[in-house]
């Protein structure tokens, strides 16, 4: 490294965001990239270590030591060559990864972590302004055809790969427009999609063909998908919400959580949608239920939506706010997150059980609630949850949003088609090597190992797509990460 003392001069300054009383007012981009040279600085409290954990820790295994290094001497062509051989996507896990590596972080030991993730947008950014990310010619053609039913991130970076080993790749989506939940489930306040179409486009250039608004199985039959494709790759997430089956489940006015993004989303893009299909927060009181990003992620939509209040309750108790003997370093701790949509307002309360929706006239008007506490089993189980007597109490609420994750893909259409196995979850079963129970048929990202990361999504699309590759040629050139 080019300063060995680097972590000891300077402190972590973290991501910098745009002012609460500006941002709910909109929903562009809530941060501020910062100046090269802070970036810099930043990078030189990388320690080189002898044994980088923050490799271990992340899905994609990126070059971090050495593009920090990279970037504090000011060589960001070079560190933009590392970072992009092995990521597909870092301009979108530059905004929204946890970052798994930096909990992993050597320093993090006993000092801050290295900013990772602010780093790598720093990297990915400086490309885009600077125009070294351009589209790769692609030499030479197999005449093999391949298509990915699904253009989330397990899907678009299984794409880009096999397409640079030269096969012909179609990606298939049901939505009007790619990127799956990229550009419908998160919300244009953590990614706006300009960023989205920007590589889109240029995976276009490459040669990939798009095709928008199909829904696979239903208006492309499946028998008509394996006669005319050398291989096919299954990556179209899991969108079976978990429901809450409780009493007045049938009221109006309660939601699934991806249904109010994805309708969000659709309306910033300028969709008109039918008064009576609309999910409005403005002048509502919002209970969100769920606390994980997805329910952050409601959260901040119904601030810019106008909610005269918003309530966030989960199950679980509150996380601890440092690490505990339970997850020791480098592991990923399950510790107190306080996303930007929480500094921007609203209540949070933990270990609270939802019992029932109350109505009035058909609608949600109030939820009865519970404490509850957990109580340790006798080891081989996990705790027991139990309600504390005496302890309901309703909160008010005419707009309730599901947060409370997935089960599965969904199972009819074109699944069913094929006739693909199933684990024990409900999710795609797969071999060692992503290949389905399916001759030519292989799966990656949620749909195969269920609910998970946007960076293990394109884990999962950079794996299948090697194996894929292999199955194909009998060899593959591409990293197997």
């Amino acid at each position: 490294m080019g300063d060995l003392r680097g972590f000891l001069k300077l402190a972590r300054q973290n991501s910098q965001y745009r002012e609460v009383c500006e941002r709910i007012e909109d929903f562009k981009d809530i941060y501020k990239l910062r100046p090269e040279k802070q970036s810099q600085e930043q990078a030189s409290r990388c320690m080189d270590c002898g044994t980088p954990f923050c490799h271990w820790a992340c899905p994609i295994g990126n070059y971090i030591p050495e593009w920090n290094d990279y970037v504090f001497h000011g060589n960001w062509k070079a560190a933009l060559v590392l970072l992009e051989a092995t990521n597909n996507l870092a301009e979108i896990t530059g905004r929204v990864c946890p970052a798994l590596c930096e909990y992993a972080c050597v320093l993090g030991l006993n000092d801050d972590a290295v900013t990772i993730r602010e780093n790598e947008l720093a990297v990915i950014e400086f490309g885009f302004k600077n125009g070294l990310i351009k589209s790769n010619h692609i030499e030479h053609r197999t005449g093999k055809k391949i298509a990915v039913v699904g253009s989330g991130p397990a899907g678009l970076s299984c794409a880009a790969q096999l397409n640079r080993a030269g096969h012909n790749v179609v990606i298939f989506e049901r939505d009007d427009k790619p990127g799956g939940i990229l550009r419908y489930g998160i919300p244009d306040f953590k990614l706006e999609k300009n960023l989205l179409d920007r590589r889109i486009d240029l995976w276009q250039e490459e040669g990939i063909v798009f095709k928008t608004g199909i829904d696979v199985g239903k208006d492309y039959p499946a028998k008509k998908l394996l006669d005319e494709f050398d291989a096919v790759c299954l990556a179209g997430g899991s969108r079976v919400p978990r429901d809450l089956k409780i009493e007045g489940r049938e009221l109006k006015g309660i939601y699934f959580a991806m249904d109010y993004l994805m309708q969000s989303n659709r309306r910033v893009a300028g969709h008109k949608i039918p008064k009576n299909e609309l999910i409005e927060a403005k002048g509502k009181k919002v209970m969100v239920i769920g606390g994980g990003d997805t329910g952050a992620d409601c959260v901040g939509t119904a601030h810019r939506q106008g909610a005269s209040c918003v309530v966030q309750i989960e199950v679980l108790p509150k996380p601890f706010e440092c690490r505990t003997k339970d997850y020791p370093w480098p592991k990923y701790p399950l510790l107190l997150k306080t996303s930007s949509s929480h500094e921007e307002g609203g209540e949070r309360h933990w270990a609270v059980l939802t019992k029932r929706f109350i109505g009035e006239g058909g609608f949600v008007k109030k939820i009865s609630c519970a404490k509850v506490e957990f109580e340790e089993a006798n080891g081989k189980t996990c705790p027991v949850m139990k309600e504390i007597s005496g302890s309901e109490f309703e909160i008010e609420a005419d707009l309730v949003i599901l947060a409370v994750g997935f089960l599965h893909p969904e199972h009819s259409g074109l699944l069913g088609d094929l006739g693909v196995e199933f684990d024990k979850c409900g999710n795609v079963k797969t071999d060692e090597n992503y290949k389905t129970s399916v001759k030519n048929v292989f799966s990656a990202g949620d749909m195969r190992r269920g609910q998970s990361l946007v960076v293990w999504a394109i884990s999962e699309g950079r794996r299948s797509a090697y194996f894929m590759d292999k199955y194909l040629m009998g060899d593959s050139n591409l990293p197997i990460m």
